[in-house]
């Protein structure tokens, strides 16, 4: 089964058609990076026009490469939300209009369940269930049980900053540029972890939910405290910073497994989740435990492969899809 996915939930227009809900046909991308990183973030008008000139080229694009005729596709996949209503509308008015004149069926997808799913995409062996998840990008984290498909369960949440907000906002503060994850990353390779001691939020005892404001308003304090701009302090800073996001990440991660020990595998998806130091302080928690994060860093990041597989675990499941998609900025797992 040949699912077209389409992604335009914040500032990337993708397009990509997946067999089977794991081999990978085309995975089409146009970023707008170079467009935000001006204004140091993403601004909702922008992108939503963006999207305007570069949805029906990439949509080519991704045929073109595919090889495949309109009749060769199933079904179509696109993202519903959460997101930019402004960005998410120019993706789901496509995938309405193409459903409605090619008779396909329209499967909406959760933008968090597509990172889900991107640890599916190409996976030879079968992935055993329960899996838990860590999902990390720049508007949500969450640690999602999941007993098979269509069976999740949401044990903790972001409840202000997540994780990629917050690097996007100390890499602001350090002059580092956007987007944060990357740049604070590379930088950090040359600073000391314990150069500054950053909190740690914790929350209740046995909470599994996340805090990064509390860290975003100590780098702040740090940053004006110290004067200075000079690269090592900037080093030590994102060093610092990102070893206590990381802390937190895999703690609360592994505080989950714990509590749920018939877990088979651990998962690390969304854009936190191509950071090394993450993976790499995950690995060593995991050690007697399948632990997998994306095949590809294209599939951590926003992209419609993983959307297009997700779709195709839905439509697998209902056997049906529906006839128009309204974009929405509040849509739960």
């Amino acid at each position: 089964m040949n699912v077209l996915g389409i992604e335009t939930s914040c500032d990337e227009t993708a397009c990509s058609i997946v067999s089977d809900g794991r081999k990978v046909l085309t995975n089409t991308i146009a970023s707008q990076i170079d467009i935000h990183a001006k204004t140091g973030g993403v601004v909702p008008e922008v992108a939503a026009r963006e999207h305007v000139v570069h949805m029906i080229p990439v949509l080519d694009e991704c045929l073109s490469e595919s090889g495949l005729g309109w009749d060769e596709i199933d079904a179509l996949a696109i993202t519903r939300g959460p997101g930019l209503v402004s960005s998410l509308i120019i993706g789901t008015e496509t995938a309405n209009v193409i459903s409605y004149l090619k008779k396909k069926p329209l499967i909406p997808v959760q933008h968090i369940l597509g990172h889900i799913y991107s640890n599916w995409l190409e996976v030879e062996e079968e992935i055993e269930f329960p899996v838990l998840i860590l999902t990390v990008s720049g508007g949500h984290n969450e640690l999602v049980l999941m007993r098979g498909h269509g069976d999740f369960e949401v044990l903790g949440e972001t409840r202000d900053d997540a994780a990629g907000e917050a690097f996007d906002k100390v890499a602001r503060l350090l002059g580092l540029g956007y987007p944060g994850g990357p740049v604070i990353s590379r930088v950090a390779e040359n600073g000391s972890a314990s150069a500054y001691k950053l909190p740690r939020a914790w929350l209740d005892k046995g909470s599994l939910d996340f805090s990064f404001s509390g860290l975003k308003t100590a780098v702040l304090d740090l940053v004006k405290k110290e004067g200075r701009s000079d690269d090592q302090f900037k080093a030590d800073v994102a060093a610092s910073f990102q070893e206590a996001v990381v802390e937190v990440l895999a703690g609360k991660l592994k505080r989950a497994v714990d509590a749920n020990p018939e877990v088979k595998e651990v998962h690390l998806a969304g854009g936190v989740s191509a950071n090394l130091r993450l993976r790499e302080v995950c690995g060593e928690k995991f050690e007697n435990i399948k632990f997998r994060f994306p095949k590809k860093i294209s599939y951590c990041t926003d992209n419609a492969a993983m959307i297009a597989c997700a779709g195709y675990h839905l439509y697998d499941k209902e056997k049906h899809g529906v006839s128009n998609v309204v974009p929405t900025t509040s849509f739960a797992l």
